[in-house]
């Protein structure tokens, strides 16, 4: 599991007494072999500059010119300033393992090759995200293979875009790390409640001075004492975000085993917990409640086969909200890659069906962790490190019911990091305030953080345009670039969004037999206000083949001409077919009585071109618009009086332009 964390040698001066080999070369290697990561770059550390202080990994002053003037030792001075940097990645110190790829970049050896590609994914954890798509380009510049890496650099690449687009309109969230023991030494994560009291994983010191221990490798071994931080299961009562709380280790765990992970059955007599031993595989056991007050809960006993296959690792078991269902994370045989999301239906006698894998839509050639299912809302949230995101893990979220789920959508920035994001649980119904574990304020060990959604507020009433009566039923559809939102109008048509995004909105309004309308808000506009009010909002009616007179479009005297205050009209038109784009028109003019038949017939026509030229140059579509002239024939108003005077008024009236929409 991920959240071992190697930091857990930071008391070092005892990390290495009673060696059985000296080199100190060797020592890493071991270290490193046996997955002790700190240890490790502790060791390379010396042995590239055995006279400096070995707890600072910063790159020395001329580092790279020692390598190239000392070249009897060439290689071993880059085989340890590669593997110091593999170390310090491994332990997630991405800030100093970022310094040493660096250097590693200027290797020429073919085994060195994969330094570029790491020092790229040092720089996107670092949050340089531009000069990192710089250096994924330049690895993909030099690399010969055409292998996994190349899609990892092109999806890293994608992903450094990404989190630059969402720096720029971040999400609206606030996050404050705990500030009470649930946060201590060592690794704390996987939060999650049981009435009042809060449950969590640690890897903090369990109180001990630890025992001695040998660790192999390639021939070499050397004694440590064993760590004493080991991860358990521990419970907080009361409020979990006061400042003031009493941490208590459970007996959430088996006989010299770690564990992690809980989940609780809604019925509260059942839990699931990840639990491993420090050579074997992680495995699902199920601990039942106990009436004894010295021992909640029950010795744990290993799921059965149809959850923990041997030889793969079961982990993150998570009961839904309606206790159907167990989801885990799992790399048995049969997923899309790494660790997958598989589920397993909870029957009535509280046996577990088959594990069946959640599916591509869900599950990547990566690792995809840490489920969390409401039942209510038929929403999934989960953590992958296998699609464009900020980086590490990130939390997806998706809609289903396990036989169909939407497209994973990424829940941005800041919910995201550029580290590691995992480990959701919700403190209220809404599920607008929860607690997560990151690890994006820390060199390399998860936290738990309480996080609460901000919404901002768009809201407004939707009219006719025409007779100005609220305009019930209406659909308004609000999106961004990412998720769209739906409302119905009520009788007084009105619309209300609670969004917790302020990136750039889209509004589109839309009833049956009018014409939508379309509205942008821009971010300086959101950033502005935490409530956007439309009140003059209003939907023009139409019917097919019904003219439309446009009002206020006038040409120049015996012209075809549009003149500077008409085109300004002609927009509203552009408006309406920009915001409907599947409809299609005619455009028309028409004279007064004045002049011949032919003379005003031919003029009509060429007004009506002009207003279709003037959209085409806009960007309408020629073959949306046709243009028509129909002259002095079809008069809407008596160009004379019933005394056979001149009427001015009814020419005026006459003299139009129109449109009609022909198809819908």
């Amino acid at each position: 599991m991920k959240t071992k964390i190697l930091l857990i040698l930071c008391l070092f001066t005892s990390v290495a007494q009673a060696q059985f080999v000296a080199n100190n070369k060797r020592v890493a290697d071991v270290y490193f072999q046996n997955k002790e990561y700190y240890a490790a770059a502790v060791y390379y550390r010396k042995a590239l500059t055995p006279t400096i202080d070995s707890a600072n990994f910063v790159v020395p002053f001329g580092f790279a010119e020692k390598i190239k003037e000392e070249s009897p030792k060439k290689d071993e001075f880059e085989y340890c300033t590669y593997q110091l940097a593999e170390a310090l990645r491994l332990y997630k110190n991405f800030g100093d393992a970022e310094k040493w790829y660096s250097t590693a970049t200027e290797f020429t050896n073919p085994k060195y090759i994969l330094s570029g590609f790491w020092y790229a994914e040092t720089l996107r954890s670092n949050q340089k995200f531009n000069d990192a798509i710089a250096a994924f380009n330049a690895f993909l510049a030099k690399y010969p293979l055409k292998d996994d890496y190349v899609t990892k650099a092109a999806q890293e690449i994608a992903s450094c875009k990404f989190a630059l687009y969402e720096l720029r309109y971040p999400r609206m969230y606030r996050f404050d790390r705990l500030k009470n023991k649930a946060n201590t030494l060592g690794s704390n994560y996987s939060p999650t409640l049981k009435g009042a009291n809060l449950y969590f994983s640690s890897s903090r010191p369990t109180g001990g001075t630890g025992k001695k221990e040998v660790l192999t490798g390639n021939d070499a071994k050397v004694v440590r004492k064993e760590t004493p931080y080991l991860n358990a299961v521990y419970v907080t009562s009361g409020n979990p975000l006061s400042e003031e709380v009493t941490v208590k280790k459970t007996a959430i765990e088996g006989k010299d085993r770690e564990s992690a992970a809980p989940s609780f059955h809604p019925n509260g007599r059942v839990a699931y917990v990840t639990s491993w031993t420090t050579q074997g595989n992680k495995k699902i056991y199920q601990v039942n409640a106990t009436p004894d007050a010295a021992r909640e809960w029950s010795e744990p006993v290993e799921l059965g086969s149809q959850i923990n296959v041997r030889g793969f690792n079961s982990m993150q078991p998570f009961v839904t909200t309606d206790g159907k269902y167990l989801i885990f994370s799992s790399d048995r045989p049969g997923g899309s890659g790494k660790f997958d999301l598989w589920y397993a239906q909870i029957l009535i006698d509280g046996a577990l069906g088959t594990a069946v894998n959640m599916g591509s839509t869900i599950n990547t050639p990566e690792n995809d962790e840490a489920p969390y299912y409401n039942t209510a809302n038929k929403r999934l949230l989960f953590s992958s490190n296998g699609r464009v995101g900020m980086g590490g893990l990130d939390f997806f979220e998706t809609d289903g019911d396990f036989s169909n789920w939407s497209e994973p959508r990424n829940m941005g920035f800041p919910f995201n990091s550029s580290k590691d994001d995992l480990y959701f649980t919700p403190l209220n119904n809404d599920e607008s305030e929860a607690l997560i574990s990151s690890d994006r304020e820390s060199i390399c060990c998860l936290e738990i953080f309480v996080v609460k959604k901000n919404f901002l507020v768009i809201q407004g009433n939707l009219f006719d345009c025409t007779t100005l009566k609220p305009l019930k039923d209406a659909v308004v559809t609000l999106a961004d670039s990412v998720q769209q939102f739906k409302f119905t109008t009520d009788e007084l048509g009105k619309y209300t969004f609670s969004v917790n995004s302020n990136r750039q909105f889209k509004l589109t309004a839309d009833k049956d037999k009018y014409f939508s309308k379309i509205l942008n808000f821009s971010y300086a506009q959101m950033a502005l206000k935490d409530t956007l009010f439309s009140p003059e909002l209003c939907l023009t009616p139409f019917e097919i083949d019904k003219p439309i007179v446009l009002k206020n479009v006038l040409y120049e005297f015996n012209q075809a001409t549009l003149t500077e205050d008409s085109k300004e009209k002609m927009d509203y038109l552009y408006t309406i077919m920009v915001d409907n784009p599947t409809i299609e028109i005619e455009l028309s003019a028409h004279t007064d009585s004045k002049g011949s038949e032919a003379y005003n017939l031919d003029l009509s026509e060429r007004r009506a071109k002009s207003c279709v030229d003037y959209l085409v140059g806009k960007g309408i579509a020629q073959n949306r618009m046709t243009s028509r002239g129909y002259g002095k024939t079809r008069p809407i108003a008596p160009n004379e009086l019933p005394n056979g005077k001149d009427n001015p008024e009814g020419r005026a009236l006459n003299r139009r332009t129109e449109f009609k929409v022909t198809k819908k």
